[in-house]
């Protein structure tokens, strides 16, 4: 070894040993002949002295060094004259008797030293540059840490981890597949999974009961600050399960995970619950941020008795009249109205009305067409106390839900209302089953094609699919869907029944599933799982708002490695080993 301790090991207790160390020049001083380095690797920073009289061969190398220089010192641990408080080994330093220089480096194109925010594009551009810095180096450990938690977590709960393929047969899942072409079967392709969706059904087929794996997913999608094109998650499956089953060991997991690795943070335990229409209706969102309250309130009723002809209008088309209190906003400006309005349009909705409760009265131009009495039965409803202001929408439900979910997080931020501390984890259950795709004339499945629809509903598969339940649930944290799930469907019958809602042909089918349609004609258990995001988690963990600072290599917002140039062209000659063309669209 070129080191006999690291550089955040040595204590007070060393004093007197020589030791060796090996790292990056993290800072660097002259003090009148003396030269100080703090020298850096991952486990922290030591300081040392070079002494020309003590060797003036290692003073001259210490002189020499610059930032992110990698020296090797060997020297006698002493006590610092003036302790540093802020760092772990800053009651000592070491005096240097020996020094090599390892590497020089150029200067950096931005400051490790600091946690400056920097370019994102220089960033990713020399990611392993900006890996040495404090902030990502902890984002990075504490991945690991969350990732070792899961394992030993599930193996004591009797999990096996079982790798599946990375390369699959193209089926469809959600989002657009990534392809691989075939060298050995031209014009054939494989696909990057993803997920193993398929895969850990036919584990759970093969009589495996209990199985996870830290999964390596990838989607053709658009990309936004919480999504990569590939991705990590937990992919888990158990057999002979209900719901329950799989809810309780998920809950497990993460309430012990973080009470053991990031103990800083609060959560509420146990989870609360919440139905996706309850969700809708209250938050607006299927992934409800609950560190604050303001609930979404329906107002249709006193609407109905109100004269105001906007409400009437939208109660007769079938519309709703709901409403979200912003406390302590009844002072906004004229100007500041307008601006929540400009946004509610955004996002689709008509228009907003806005009326303040003042200790002089209701204020606001629609106030005038409503009587005192009116107006305090929606002050009531809202729990609209002097000094806040009403936000209503009159639209269709779906779209007022939607529009006062999206002001309710704009106010929840606008407003600090969300605990910074808190983690509000919480489950959405009993999901739609189905959405009718308007643009495709067809029904599509909500999570997959391979959520069970609650027992119960069957029976509506063949006369009214939109009101069918799945048996499904998210989990929910601050406002982020972190894991998805489901029951399984576990029956040919059952299965190409659904196929066959979701306007797949026997046919079609068969090519695209035939692998799994056969799997359950050979004793198929009951069977259930999820897929927790670690990306997302970590994010959430790490207090970070994109996923991109905890994961070592992201791609940027379009899909590109800045660092390696990937997405990149292949030669003439690999195009022929693949028996491919490239055509460009005029």
């Amino acid at each position: 070894m070129l080191r006999t301790h690291t550089c955040g090991e040595i204590r007070i207790g060393d004093v007197g040993k020589t030791v060796t160390l090996a790292g990056w020049v993290h800072r660097w001083r002259d003090h009148g002949g003396l030269t100080f380095l703090d020298l850096r690797d991952r486990y922290g920073i030591t300081q040392v002295v070079f002494d020309p009289s003590v060797s003036a061969e290692a003073h001259e190398i210490g002189s020499r060094a610059r930032s992110e220089y990698v020296l090797q010192v060997t020297g006698t641990v002493q006590k610092r004259v003036k302790p540093n408080p802020n760092l772990a080994t800053g009651e000592v330093e070491v005096l240097a008797t020996h020094a090599v220089l390892l590497n020089e480096a150029k200067t950096p194109p931005f400051y490790i030293t600091e946690d400056r925010e920097g370019d994102e594009a220089a960033r990713l551009r020399y990611r392993y540059l900006d890996l040495r810095r404090e902030r990502m180096k902890r984002n990075i450990i504490l991945r690991h840490r969350v990732v070792k938690f899961m394992r030993d977590y599930l193996d004591a709960r009797g999990f096996v981890e079982i790798e599946t393929p990375i390369l699959i047969k193209s089926t469809p899942e959600g989002a657009r597949d990534y392809v691989v072409p075939s060298r050995l079967y031209p014009g054939k392709f494989y696909a990057l999974p993803q997920s193993p969706q398929q895969l850990k059904q036919l584990l759970m087929v093969a009589g495996f009961d209990r199985y996870f794996q830290i999964a390596r997913c990838f989607r053709d999608e658009d990309q936004r600050a919480d999504r990569q094109p590939e991705f990590t998650q937990l992919d888990l499956e158990m057999s002979f399960v209900e719901q329950q089953d799989i809810l309780d060991t998920i809950e497990g997991l993460y309430t012990e995970l973080v009470r053991t690795v990031t103990p800083h943070w609060k959560i509420i335990s146990p989870f609360p619950r919440l139905t996706y229409d309850e969700a809708m209706a209250r938050y607006g969102t299927d992934k409800p941020d609950l560190r604050f309250g303001l609930p979404l309130t329906d107002l249709s009723d006193l609407a109905a008795r109100s004269g105001f002809r906007v409400f009437q209008d939208t109660l007769a088309a079938g519309g709703a009249v709901k409403g979200i209190r912003a406390p302590g906003c009844a002072d906004l400006t004229r100007k500041e109205i307008d601006d929540w309005t400009e946004r509610a349009k955004a996002l689709g909705a008509k228009g907003l009305v806005a009326i303040a409760r003042t200790a002089e009265g209701y204020k606001g131009g629609p106030a005038k067409f409503f009587a005192p009495e009116e107006l305090d039965a929606f002050a009531a409803r809202l729990d609209a106390q002097v000094g806040d202001m009403m936000f209503i929408i009159a639209d269709d439900a779906h779209k007022a839900n939607t529009v006062l979910g999206a002001l309710r997080v704009e106010l929840g931020r606008a407003l600090n209302l969300a605990d910074p501390n808190l983690l509000a984890f919480c489950w959405v259950v009993d999901f739609p089953l189905v959405e009718w795709n308007e643009e495709e004339g067809r029904w599509d499945a909500v999570h997959h094609p391979f959520t069970m629809p609650k027992q119960a509903d069957i029976p509506l598969l063949d006369t009214d699919p939109a009101r069918v339940r799945a048996d499904c649930y998210d989990l929910v944290c601050n406002g982020y869907e972190l894991a998805s799930g489901s029951i399984r469907i576990h029956r040919r019958d059952i299965q190409e029944k659904v196929f066959a809602l979701l306007n797949y042909s026997k046919e079609e089918a068969q090519a695209r599933f035939g692998h799994l349609l056969e799997a359950f004609e050979y004793g198929a258990p009951p069977h259930g799982g999820i897929a927790p995001g670690v990306d997302r988690l970590v994010m959430l963990l790490a207090g970070e708002q994109s996923m991109s600072e905890v994961i070592a290599f992201p791609k940027n917002s379009r899909a590109i490695d800045l660092m390696t140039g990937a997405p990149s062209e292949i030669t003439e000659q690999q195009l022929r080993e693949l028996h491919l063309r490239i055509v460009y669209d005029e």
